[in-house]
């Protein structure tokens, strides 16, 4: 299995809106957020990502096909200071379990070094689960994790747990 990590160009956008949209209606089983008016969940931030200074989209790809996507920022979770915040990450379920998501956490640890926060919503217990050793792993057990972080609500109004560590 050959896992790769290649940044998001401005011509594959609407690619990585289209992954967007499965990542939203995945995730809506815990924040509860509801489709627009034409069916769509929408990302408002992702012109930004080739607008803007310190924001990046990579393709998660395994053995050349598309696997799910990481976007990075510097904008912090919560108010602490932070250089770097994962702030979107999804794998598609056919790759999930095999060390996809692993690796390409792994990749962009390494490649973003500094401050890191990485926010997690509590009632996906499968990304509790996925964070809580990938972050120890990485890290050594070197982090601090605060759950119900205040002013963190997610749509539903639930508190997230925020990772603070340094790569």
């Amino acid at each position: 299995m050959k896992i790769e990590i290649i940044p998001a160009r401005i011509e594959e956008k609407e690619i990585l809106r289209n992954l967007l949209e499965k990542y939203d209606y995945e995730f809506s089983q815990y924040d509860l957020r509801d489709v627009n008016n034409i069916g769509l969940y929408g990302y408002k931030y992702l012109d930004y990502y080739w607008a803007e200074e310190n924001r990046w989209a990579f393709f998660i790809k395994v053995d050349g096909k598309l696997a799910g996507f990481v976007m990075v920022n510097d904008y912090p979770e919560a108010n602490e200071p932070t250089d770097y915040s994962m702030s979107e990450f999804f794998v598609m379920h056919k790759y999930r379990r095999y060390g996809v998501g692993k690796y390409a956490a792994f990749v962009m640890f390494d490649m973003f070094k500094g401050k890191w926060q990485l926010k997690r919503h509590p009632k996906n217990i499968a990304s509790v689960y996925f964070w809580d050793k990938v972050v120890s792993e990485y890290t050594k057990g070197n982090f601090k994790l605060v759950k119900s972080y205040p002013n963190t609500e997610y749509e539903d109004g639930t508190l997230g747990d925020i990772f603070f560590f340094e790569t």
